[in-house]
């Protein structure tokens, strides 16, 4: 006697685009740890003390993708990579309405590359960053997704190419010229700070 496999990611995202209600709540366990290790990324590289905690971060990102449902989901990497959108602009929106309510006092900017190099117990200004990603994005918008994916998101090379439909090595050279562009873009903004 065998048992059936389990449905896998895409046929879940995709049935869940079609209107299956049901299909959800099985895609829900396969992605929770995925989503929670995408959170707490997102959370280590706050300050100390950030009141927004990991599982805020996701069930608002659930709620938010709950609302998503006419998302034509391709596979697992195109959900992970929204999801990490999302999370994103949560963090951001609530870096702004922080920075909004104490008028820039516990704005911390660091650069891209020293978030890079240590990611871990380092703040990042998500505002400053986010306003860069978005100057990038007027000049580039596949190179600031590529920065989203493989930063934020955590995708690998792969799984971003897969995103993107391009080559593996279209996103490495994208992601090199992306991190220069963004090192200069956030050393001005500090200089002029």
């Amino acid at each position: 006697m065998t048992t059936a496999s389990p449905p896998n990611v895409t046929e879940l995202l995709q049935a869940w685009s079609g209107g299956d209600e049901s299909a959800l709540e099985k895609l829900i366990p396969l992605v929770y740890d995925e989503l929670r290790r995408l959170a707490k990324r997102y959370i280590g590289r706050e300050r100390p003390g950030h009141t927004l905690q990991t599982t805020a971060l996701v069930n608002e990102a659930y709620l938010r993708l709950i609302d998503a449902q006419q998302v034509e989901w391709q596979n697992r990497a195109h959900f992970f990579a929204i999801s990490a959108q999302l999370m994103r602009r949560i963090l951001v929106d609530f870096a702004r309405s922080k920075r909004f309510a104490k008028r820039g006092g516990e704005a911390v900017q660091v650069s891209l590359a020293e978030a890079i190099l240590m990611p871990q117990g380092r703040d990042a200004d998500l505002v400053a960053l986010d306003e860069a990603m978005a100057e990038l994005a007027k000049v580039d918008e596949r190179k600031s997704r590529v920065v989203e994916l493989r930063f934020f998101g955590g995708l690998s090379v792969e799984e971003t190419a897969e995103v993107l439909k391009v080559s593996p090595e279209t996103v490495m050279r994208d992601w090199k010229v992306a991190k220069v562009w963004l090192l200069r873009e956030l050393k001005r903004e500090n200089d002029e700070a």
